[in-house]
């Protein structure tokens, strides 16, 4: 990476094109066809930006340790992984739920209260143990990376802890929502040590970026 030069972590999947977006929206030019490529790093015209397109579920890692200097990622994530970052904003798109699901032909309608232990299928563990946890609940915690609807269809679980949009998927799968454990949307993250030493650079991308998001941007 050039000296002087911000690199970002940028996410695959649906968050990306609307990064894209809002970046573009500041000035940055470079990034086009980016979303539909499989380019997994560039840089912008003036080189003073460096993207690199990454896994989610890794953006913090990268932040935190200062691989990037900033980065666009989940609220569920940040809330799932406690990374030490800074969080300056919110990016205003990506709305999502994460839920409580279970079959909906599923013979037992009680709460999970009456429950003496339940096993839970999730990509989002942490979160998952906590809020049953604070239900009084029991849980068994089963760990997956797809396919979370599939698990109570299969036998494996009584419940899932998933995220949602429409909820539409769900319902697809034979499940209903039963609980909302808290909404996310995309965030702006920033490495701590980038924060100072690269204050002018990081700061004045901050507020094109809210600037952006002010402007309907994104």
């Amino acid at each position: 990476m050039r000296r002087g030069q911000i690199a970002i972590a940028l996410p695959k999947g649906r968050l990306l094109a609307e990064a894209i977006k809002l970046f573009e929206a500041t000035g940055v030019q470079g990034l086009e066809g980016l979303a539909e490529s499989r380019r997994l790093l560039c840089e912008d015209f003036t080189g003073a930006y460096r993207f690199l397109v990454l896994r989610p579920a890794d953006i913090p890692t990268y932040v935190e340790y200062g691989a990037t200097d900033m980065g666009v990622v989940g609220k569920d994530i940040l809330l799932e992984q406690e990374r030490d970052v800074y969080e300056p904003l919110d990016l205003k798109y990506g709305a999502c739920r994460l839920v409580v699901a279970r079959p909906t032909n599923l013979e037992d309608k009680g709460r999970p209260v009456g429950f003496s232990s339940l096993r839970v299928a999730t990509k989002y563990p942490t979160l998952t143990e906590r809020y049953f946890t604070e239900q009084g609940v029991q849980v068994e915690i089963i760990r997956l990376s797809g396919s979370i609807e599939l698990a109570p269809l299969a036998g494996l679980c009584e419940r899932i802890v998933d995220l949602v949009d429409t909820g539409r998927t769900l319902q697809e799968n034979g499940l209903e929502e039963v609980e909302e454990i808290t909404t996310a949307t995309a965030r702006l993250i920033v490495n701590r040590a980038a924060l100072k030493t690269k204050y002018q650079q990081v700061r004045g991308m901050i507020e094109r970026l809210t600037a952006a998001i002010q402007g309907g941007g994104a």
